[in-house]
Protein backbone atom coordinates (compact mmCIF):
# COMPACT_ATOMS: atom_id res chain seq x y z
CA UNK A 1 0.00 0.00 0.00
CA UNK A 2 0.91 3.30 -0.69
CA UNK A 3 0.33 6.62 0.92
CA UNK A 4 -0.35 9.80 -1.67
CA UNK A 5 1.96 12.47 -0.83
CA UNK A 6 0.37 15.46 0.81
CA UNK A 7 -0.28 17.90 -1.77
CA UNK A 8 1.90 21.08 -1.59
CA UNK A 9 0.80 24.43 -1.00
CA UNK A 10 2.39 27.40 -2.83
CA UNK A 11 4.32 29.91 -1.03
CA UNK A 12 2.40 33.27 -1.93
CA UNK A 13 -1.21 33.64 -3.66
CA UNK A 14 -3.58 36.55 -3.88
CA UNK A 15 -5.68 37.34 -0.74
CA UNK A 16 -8.94 39.73 -0.46
CA UNK A 17 -8.09 42.12 2.31
CA UNK A 18 -10.81 44.24 4.10
CA UNK A 19 -9.99 47.41 6.23
CA UNK A 20 -11.86 46.57 9.73
CA UNK A 21 -10.21 49.89 11.29
CA UNK A 22 -7.43 52.25 11.60
CA UNK A 23 -4.98 53.81 14.02
CA UNK A 24 -2.88 56.85 14.41
CA UNK A 25 0.53 55.28 15.39
CA UNK A 26 2.24 58.84 15.51
CA UNK A 27 2.83 61.95 13.14
CA UNK A 28 4.23 59.67 10.37
CA UNK A 29 2.93 56.50 10.85
CA UNK A 30 -1.15 55.12 10.41
CA UNK A 31 -1.60 51.26 11.22
CA UNK A 32 -4.51 49.90 8.75
CA UNK A 33 -6.05 46.62 9.89
CA UNK A 34 -7.08 44.36 7.59
CA UNK A 35 -9.61 41.13 7.71
CA UNK A 36 -12.35 39.35 6.12
CA UNK A 37 -12.89 35.81 4.45
CA UNK A 38 -10.60 37.32 2.02
CA UNK A 39 -7.44 36.48 4.25
CA UNK A 40 -8.16 32.41 4.57
CA UNK A 41 -5.16 30.61 4.62
CA UNK A 42 -2.37 33.57 5.34
CA UNK A 43 0.41 32.68 7.30
CA UNK A 44 2.94 35.24 8.26
CA UNK A 45 6.27 33.74 8.96
CA UNK A 46 6.87 37.04 11.16
CA UNK A 47 10.01 39.28 11.32
CA UNK A 48 10.09 41.20 8.43
CA UNK A 49 7.42 39.37 6.56
CA UNK A 50 6.53 41.56 3.25
CA UNK A 51 3.65 41.42 1.17
CA UNK A 52 2.71 43.15 -2.22
CA UNK A 53 -0.08 45.35 -2.11
CA UNK A 54 -2.28 46.43 -4.67
CA UNK A 55 -4.25 49.41 -4.47
CA UNK A 56 -7.19 50.88 -5.92
CA UNK A 57 -7.30 54.83 -8.22
CA UNK A 58 -9.44 57.13 -6.86
CA UNK A 59 -12.61 56.65 -7.97
CA UNK A 60 -12.49 52.60 -8.26
CA UNK A 61 -14.37 50.26 -5.53
CA UNK A 62 -11.40 47.80 -6.18
CA UNK A 63 -7.84 47.29 -7.42
CA UNK A 64 -7.61 45.82 -10.47
CA UNK A 65 -5.00 42.94 -10.76
CA UNK A 66 -6.38 40.41 -14.14
CA UNK A 67 -5.57 36.82 -12.19
CA UNK A 68 -5.35 33.83 -15.20
CA UNK A 69 -7.01 30.51 -13.73
CA UNK A 70 -3.21 29.29 -13.55
CA UNK A 71 -2.04 32.46 -11.36
CA UNK A 72 -0.71 34.23 -13.55
CA UNK A 73 -0.44 38.10 -13.23
CA UNK A 74 2.22 40.25 -13.77
CA UNK A 75 2.25 40.63 -17.75
CA UNK A 76 -1.58 41.08 -18.01
CA UNK A 77 -1.24 43.67 -14.56
CA UNK A 78 1.80 45.64 -16.64
CA UNK A 79 -0.13 45.55 -19.74
CA UNK A 80 -3.20 47.39 -18.56
CA UNK A 81 -3.26 51.14 -18.22
CA UNK A 82 -1.57 52.80 -15.81
CA UNK A 83 -4.29 54.74 -14.71
CA UNK A 84 -6.68 51.50 -14.47
CA UNK A 85 -4.09 48.75 -13.27
CA UNK A 86 -3.57 48.72 -9.29
CA UNK A 87 -1.04 50.60 -7.81
CA UNK A 88 1.91 47.74 -6.01
CA UNK A 89 3.84 48.82 -3.25
CA UNK A 90 5.77 46.15 -1.10
CA UNK A 91 4.98 46.57 3.11
CA UNK A 92 5.49 44.57 5.94
CA UNK A 93 3.05 42.53 7.69
CA UNK A 94 3.06 44.30 11.13
CA UNK A 95 1.15 41.23 12.80
CA UNK A 96 -0.95 38.61 12.15
CA UNK A 97 -3.51 37.28 14.89
CA UNK A 98 -6.42 34.50 14.72
CA UNK A 99 -9.44 34.54 16.89
CA UNK A 100 -11.39 32.06 18.73
CA UNK A 101 -13.44 31.56 15.58
CA UNK A 102 -10.42 30.89 13.27
CA UNK A 103 -10.84 34.58 11.78
CA UNK A 104 -7.13 35.98 10.49
CA UNK A 105 -6.33 39.99 10.78
CA UNK A 106 -3.46 41.59 10.06
CA UNK A 107 -1.90 45.36 10.79
CA UNK A 108 0.50 46.89 8.44
CA UNK A 109 1.94 50.15 9.18
CA UNK A 110 2.45 52.74 6.68
CA UNK A 111 4.57 55.19 6.49
CA UNK A 112 2.82 59.10 5.64
CA UNK A 113 3.99 62.03 4.85
CA UNK A 114 2.39 65.42 3.22
CA UNK A 115 4.08 65.11 -0.12
CA UNK A 116 3.02 61.26 -0.34
CA UNK A 117 3.02 58.83 -3.34
CA UNK A 118 -0.69 56.66 -3.60
CA UNK A 119 -0.34 54.67 -0.73
CA UNK A 120 0.35 57.33 1.59
CA UNK A 121 -2.80 59.26 0.07
CA UNK A 122 -4.88 55.75 0.36
CA UNK A 123 -3.37 55.08 3.91
CA UNK A 124 -4.66 58.51 5.28
CA UNK A 125 -7.98 58.16 4.00
CA UNK A 126 -8.69 54.24 4.25
CA UNK A 127 -11.98 53.39 6.30
CA UNK A 128 -13.54 50.48 7.37
CA UNK A 129 -14.89 48.30 4.59
CA UNK A 130 -12.56 49.52 1.67
CA UNK A 131 -11.02 46.45 0.11
CA UNK A 132 -7.30 45.54 -1.37
CA UNK A 133 -6.09 42.64 -2.85
CA UNK A 134 -2.43 41.32 -1.74
CA UNK A 135 0.23 38.63 -3.26
CA UNK A 136 1.20 37.18 0.35
CA UNK A 137 2.05 34.20 2.64
CA UNK A 138 0.52 30.88 1.99
CA UNK A 139 3.56 29.09 4.59
CA UNK A 140 5.22 30.53 7.28
CA UNK A 141 8.68 29.55 6.15
CA UNK A 142 9.01 31.66 3.00
CA UNK A 143 11.41 33.96 1.02
CA UNK A 144 9.69 37.09 1.81
CA UNK A 145 11.53 36.60 5.25
CA UNK A 146 14.74 37.86 5.20
CA UNK A 147 15.54 38.59 9.20
CA UNK A 148 17.40 35.25 9.63
CA UNK A 149 20.12 35.58 12.31
CA UNK A 150 22.70 32.14 12.08
CA UNK A 151 22.62 29.72 14.58
CA UNK A 152 25.96 31.07 15.86
CA UNK A 153 24.97 34.53 15.90
CA UNK A 154 26.35 36.43 19.39
CA UNK A 155 24.63 39.71 18.48
CA UNK A 156 22.23 41.39 16.78
CA UNK A 157 22.72 44.76 14.77
CA UNK A 158 19.79 46.63 13.33
CA UNK A 159 19.22 49.88 10.85
CA UNK A 160 16.07 51.32 10.12
CA UNK A 161 14.23 54.41 9.01
CA UNK A 162 10.44 55.31 8.89
CA UNK A 163 9.83 52.60 6.33
CA UNK A 164 11.40 49.70 7.69
CA UNK A 165 10.22 50.14 11.36
CA UNK A 166 7.50 48.66 11.53
CA UNK A 167 9.95 45.41 10.25
CA UNK A 168 13.06 46.39 12.44
CA UNK A 169 10.11 46.49 15.60
CA UNK A 170 8.36 43.02 15.06
CA UNK A 171 12.11 41.87 14.48
CA UNK A 172 13.12 43.20 17.69
CA UNK A 173 9.46 41.25 18.92
CA UNK A 174 10.82 37.72 17.83
CA UNK A 175 14.26 38.17 19.19
CA UNK A 176 14.86 35.54 22.21
CA UNK A 177 14.95 36.70 25.52
CA UNK A 178 18.40 38.07 26.17
CA UNK A 179 19.46 38.09 22.74
CA UNK A 180 22.09 41.25 22.99
CA UNK A 181 21.26 43.56 20.02
CA UNK A 182 22.01 47.11 18.97
CA UNK A 183 19.35 49.09 16.85
CA UNK A 184 19.66 52.39 15.71
CA UNK A 185 16.21 53.63 14.40
CA UNK A 186 15.76 56.80 12.08
CA UNK A 187 12.51 58.99 12.41
CA UNK A 188 11.17 62.45 11.19
CA UNK A 189 10.26 63.58 14.34
CA UNK A 190 10.70 62.90 18.40
CA UNK A 191 6.56 61.86 18.67
CA UNK A 192 7.73 59.05 15.75
CA UNK A 193 9.40 57.19 18.97
CA UNK A 194 7.28 54.20 19.43
CA UNK A 195 7.21 52.08 22.38
CA UNK A 196 9.07 48.90 21.46
CA UNK A 197 8.04 45.95 23.15
CA UNK A 198 11.28 43.03 23.05
CA UNK A 199 12.30 40.01 25.53
CA UNK A 200 16.12 40.70 23.94
CA UNK A 201 18.78 42.67 25.55
CA UNK A 202 18.78 45.48 23.14
CA UNK A 203 20.18 49.04 23.39
CA UNK A 204 17.99 51.50 21.22
CA UNK A 205 19.19 54.74 19.68
CA UNK A 206 16.53 56.67 18.19
CA UNK A 207 17.67 59.04 15.27
CA UNK A 208 15.52 62.29 14.99
CA UNK A 209 15.85 64.06 11.46
CA UNK A 210 14.58 67.27 12.73
CA UNK A 211 16.43 67.15 15.64
CA UNK A 212 19.18 67.84 13.49
CA UNK A 213 20.49 63.45 13.98
CA UNK A 214 23.70 61.46 12.82
CA UNK A 215 23.90 59.35 9.74
CA UNK A 216 23.25 56.21 9.69
CA UNK A 217 27.14 55.37 9.49
CA UNK A 218 28.09 58.64 11.55
CA UNK A 219 26.08 57.35 14.05
CA UNK A 220 27.24 53.34 13.87
CA UNK A 221 31.07 54.21 13.37
CA UNK A 222 30.65 56.04 16.36
CA UNK A 223 30.04 53.42 18.65
CA UNK A 224 31.78 50.53 20.12
CA UNK A 225 30.01 47.61 19.12
CA UNK A 226 30.12 44.06 21.38
CA UNK A 227 32.55 41.15 20.54
CA UNK A 228 31.50 37.75 19.38
CA UNK A 229 29.58 36.74 15.80
CA UNK A 230 27.90 39.85 14.85
CA UNK A 231 24.49 39.46 12.67
CA UNK A 232 23.23 42.54 10.96
CA UNK A 233 19.93 43.33 9.08
CA UNK A 234 19.56 46.89 7.81
CA UNK A 235 16.98 48.27 5.74
CA UNK A 236 15.60 51.89 4.53
CA UNK A 237 16.17 54.25 2.05
CA UNK A 238 19.22 52.30 -0.60
CA UNK A 239 21.88 54.70 -0.77
CA UNK A 240 21.38 54.89 3.00
CA UNK A 241 21.37 51.43 3.34
CA UNK A 242 24.42 50.90 0.74
CA UNK A 243 26.86 53.22 2.96
CA UNK A 244 26.14 51.77 5.89
CA UNK A 245 26.67 48.17 4.55
CA UNK A 246 30.07 49.46 3.22
CA UNK A 247 31.22 50.38 6.03
CA UNK A 248 30.35 46.92 8.45
CA UNK A 249 31.74 44.84 6.01
CA UNK A 250 34.62 47.23 4.81
CA UNK A 251 35.72 48.92 7.74
CA UNK A 252 33.98 46.42 10.66
CA UNK A 253 35.21 43.69 8.90
CA UNK A 254 31.56 41.94 9.16
CA UNK A 255 31.09 39.03 6.91
CA UNK A 256 29.61 40.00 4.01
CA UNK A 257 26.94 36.55 4.77
CA UNK A 258 26.18 38.11 8.00
CA UNK A 259 24.64 41.40 6.45
CA UNK A 260 21.29 41.36 5.37
CA UNK A 261 20.57 44.54 3.80
CA UNK A 262 17.62 45.91 2.04
CA UNK A 263 16.83 49.27 0.29
CA UNK A 264 12.71 49.85 0.85
CA UNK A 265 13.25 52.90 -1.38
CA UNK A 266 15.24 54.96 -3.41
CA UNK A 267 15.36 59.12 -2.93
CA UNK A 268 13.98 60.75 -5.83
CA UNK A 269 12.28 57.68 -7.86
CA UNK A 270 8.72 56.70 -7.54
CA UNK A 271 8.37 52.52 -6.57
CA UNK A 272 7.19 52.01 -10.41
CA UNK A 273 10.59 53.96 -11.94
CA UNK A 274 13.07 51.65 -9.72
CA UNK A 275 10.90 48.49 -11.09
CA UNK A 276 11.00 49.95 -14.70
CA UNK A 277 14.88 50.72 -14.17
CA UNK A 278 15.19 47.27 -12.64
CA UNK A 279 13.40 45.46 -15.57
CA UNK A 280 15.43 47.40 -18.07
CA UNK A 281 18.52 46.26 -16.53
CA UNK A 282 17.87 42.82 -16.79
CA UNK A 283 16.43 42.99 -20.64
Amino acid sequence: MTTAAAPSVAPFRFFGLTVLRTERLSPSMRRVTFGGPGLDGFAAGGRDQSLSLFLPHPGQQEPFVPVAEDGTWFDAWRAAPEDVRAVMRAYTVRAQRRGDDGATEIDIDFAVHEDGGPACRWAEAAAPGQRLKALGPAVEDNTSVRFRPPRDTGWVLIWADETALPAASAALEWLPAGTKAQAWLEVPHARDRLELRTEADVTVHWLVRDQGALSAVEAVRGTELPDGNPYAWIAGEASGVRELRRHLVQERKFDRGRVTFVGYWRRGLSEEQVREEAARGSA
